[in-house]
Formats: structure tokens, C-alpha cells, sequence
């Protein structure tokens, strides 16, 4: 299983939210390409950037720093927050991102996540952001009506690549993540699913790996990693460090 560190942008700092809260947000460090360099230093084989502004806007906002990360580290970035369109998700192919998140677009216009998915095979990824097992949208502001459940295999049926289910109110808590749902959803679906939102030790993460049979393949994160509640390279000797390695995508296969 993949352990990927989370590098959730906002104002171009390094922040954390609690319960996707945008009132509650707390700045880790003022430089995110020292944090990126440094999570790769320890281990980290892929990271996970968010843009904060851009999930709450409808564009990408943060892209000075996005670049800025992709040119300093050698791993896979893959990127969410505002995607909207096509030419944005091409134009951060274009940075070398390696990776496209998609979320409100997948409730939103599920046939665009087709076409992208046909267009950049094997780069595409949904963000499923679930609240009381609702689809939340639009920087968590906005809950839909959608069932998560049913949104991950109407992705699956679109071409995406994974799945990233976070829950909501266990993302920034260190309460641990919601194992029933990550299960629900993994044996669902037939691509791979990573996992995010409330991993707070080594123990939540072992208890992950137990699901990797059903499908998760790979766990994010964020606000444990900045207290120090987990050692990075602790966790990527206990679970890691995957088989997502930096190498180009090839269709038909599934993270390269």
C-alpha cells in the first residue's frame, strides 16, 4: 500500500482544515516546496497536492506553487481543487503534474470525466468527498444528494483511473478513518481506491492495510504527518512503499 503525504495549499502555505472547515484552517509552514522536498527525503514515492483556493473558487489558484513543487521533486504529484474544464487539467499536465483530480466535475458533468479519462488515459483520479455518506462538492461547501457509493461506480463505468474517498468529518480529526466505508466502496468498484481523512498512527494505518485485498491500494496523509503523530518513514517501513513507481502511464493499466 502507498502511503502519500498531503500538501493541502491555501494562500500558497501549507495548511491543514479541520472537517474541511476553510474557518479552521492552520498554516504548518510558509514554504510547501520545503515540505514536499522534505516528505520525499523520507520516503514519500508519490505526493498528494490540494489547491484550497481553487476547490473553493472553480479554478486552480495556486499555480506558482504547483509548478514550483513539480520542478523540485522527482515522484508523481497528482493534483486537485478547481478543476472545472479541460484545458485546466491539460494545462497542469503541461507543468508536469502526473495526476488529475477530479471531484465536483464528477457529480457535476460525470461525461467530462470520460472524456478526460479517454483523452489522458491512466491520469484521470475522482475525489469522492462523502458527508454522512452524501457527496460534498465544491471545496466541501456544497453536499449533494448523490450516494458516494453509487458516484464510484458511475466513475468506474467513466474510465477513471482510482478513486480517493475522503471522509469528511473524520478528515483533520486524527480519529481514525471510516474502515466500513473505505470497505463499501473498495469491494465496489474494480480500480484501485486510496484512502484519506483521519489517519492518526501507525495503527490506523496497519488496520488500512487489511483492506488492501478488497482494493485500497494506497492511504493519504495530511495533519498526522505535521504533529508528528506519524514518522513518515516509519509508516513507509510498515506499509509502504507501494507499487505506484515514477514511470510513464500506459493505457489499459492502472497508476503506471
Amino acid at each position: 500500500m502507498d502511503v502519500i503525504p498531503a500538501i493541502d495549499l491555501l494562500d500558497g502555505r501549507c495548511v491543514r482544515l479541520y472537517q474541511g472547515d476553510y474557518d479552521r484552517s492552520q498554516v504548518f509552514n510558509e514554504d510547501p516546496v520545503a515540505v514536499a522536498k522534505q516528505w520525499v527525503e523520507q520516503g514519500a514515492t508519490r505526493l498528494h497536492l490540494v489547491d484550497l483556493d481553487g476547490a473553493k473558487l472553480g479554478q486552480p489558484q495556486n499555480w506558482r506553487a504547483l509548478e514550483a513543487i513539480v520542478e523540485a521533486v522527482e515522484v508523481p504529484v497528482q493534483v486537485g481543487g478547481g478543476l472545472r474544464h479541460r484545458q485546466q487539467v491539460a494545462d497542469l499536465f503541461e507543468l508536469g503534474v502526473r495526476y488529475a483530480i477530479l471531484g465536483t466535475v464528477a457529480v457535476e458533468q460525470p461525461q467530462l470525466v470520460g472524456e478526460l479519462s479517454r483523452e489522458f488515459c491512466d491520469r484521470i483520479i475522482v475525489g469522492i468527498d462523502a458527508r454522512n455518506g452524501k457527496v460534498a462538492t465544491r471545496g466541501w461547501l456544497e453536499t449533494s444528494e448523490i450516494d458516494a457509493l453509487e458516484l464510484a461506480q458511475q466513475m468506474t463505468t467513466q474510465g477513471a483511473a482510482a478513486i480517493i474517498y475522503t471522509d469528511i468529518q473524520r478528515d483533520g480529526t486524527l480519529q481514525g478513518p471510516n474502515l466500513e466505508a473505505l470497505r463499501a466502496v473498495a469491494t465496489a468498484v474494480a480500480i484501485p481506491v486510496i484512502a484519506s481523512g483521519g489517519v492518526s498512527s501507525l495503527r490506523d494505518l496497519l488496520k488500512l492495510l487489511t483492506l488492501e485485498p478488497s482494493g485500497v491500494a494506497g492511504v493519504i496523509i495530511g495533519k498526522a504527518l505535521y504533529t508528528g503523530d506519524i514518522s513518515l518513514k516509519e509508516a513507509v517501513r510498515a506499509i509502504g512503499p507501494g507499487r505506484w513507481q515514477d514511470v510513464p502511464p500506459i493505457s489499459g493499466s492502472t497508476f503506471g
